[in-house]
């Protein structure tokens, strides 16, 4: 018989098999998650619970769909952690002039306990990326946060109250718009594109069997 655990899941209590992820013992209990169940593999970071084990005063926050239910386990659900997200217009700043520690002053209220890192499901340097962001490194803290999917467990551990995948976010839009070299090839391709150069040939694939596009696609020429 399949070993089962008891799991307390938004204030009832279940029994559910020791082998699922706490999106999968939700479901299996009866939830129908209609939102927060995104991707199921971790990357879209719509997932986000707190839990306690029973007798524990640790809370933790994770991701429902990567952590697998434990015996005693008393799960509530965070649909979305409310980030303070600055508006701006990136065509009216510049990566200079300490920008994002204009808009995010609370980054040099940073205590370095590293609680962010420790609860980034990605195994991201999260408080590597903030220590960027204020010395004004922001394409090193544009490279260091790039597989940040805006979960914010981040930000729920944070006691200086950091928007942490926000700031990470400006930093790559700088990085982007201002500090990256422009992709000559790019351009290139959009212009063709504006030019029309390829509906012929999007006309064609459109027409084509589903067979021949999967052996074209397998067999084409990928840059190295």
């Amino acid at each position: 018989m399949e070993e089962m655990v008891t799991v307390y899941l938004l204030g009832k209590k279940y029994s559910v098999p020791a082998t699922l992820t706490i999106m999968d013992a939700m479901e299996y209990a009866g939830f129908k998650l209609v939102r927060g169940c995104g991707c199921r593999s971790g990357f879209c970071g719509a997932c986000a619970v707190i839990y306690r084990l029973k007798g524990s005063t640790e809370l933790k926050v994770v991701l429902s769909c990567q952590t697998k239910v434990e015996e005693g386990m008393c799960v509530g659900k965070i649909d979305s952690f409310p980030i303070n997200k600055r508006t701006f217009n990136i065509e009216e700043i510049k990566a200079s002039d300490n920008i994002v520690g204009q808009l995010y002053p609370e980054i040099f209220s940073c205590i370095g306990c590293n609680a962010c890192t420790k609860g980034c499901p990605q195994g991201l340097n999260v408080m590597q990326y903030i220590a960027y962001a204020q010395r004004g490194e922001y394409e090193k803290a544009a490279h260091a946060s790039f597989d940040c999917v805006g979960c914010n467990i981040c930000a729920s551990r944070c006691p200086a109250q950091i928007s942490h995948s926000a700031v990470g976010l400006l930093c790559r839009r700088l990085t982007g718009k201002y500090i990256a070299p422009k992709c000559e090839h790019l351009a290139q391709r959009v212009a063709e594109i504006e030019n029309g150069d390829y509906v012929t040939l999007l006309e064609k694939l459109k027409n084509m069997p589903l067979d021949e596009i999967k052996d074209l696609y397998n067999k084409r020429e990928i840059e190295k």
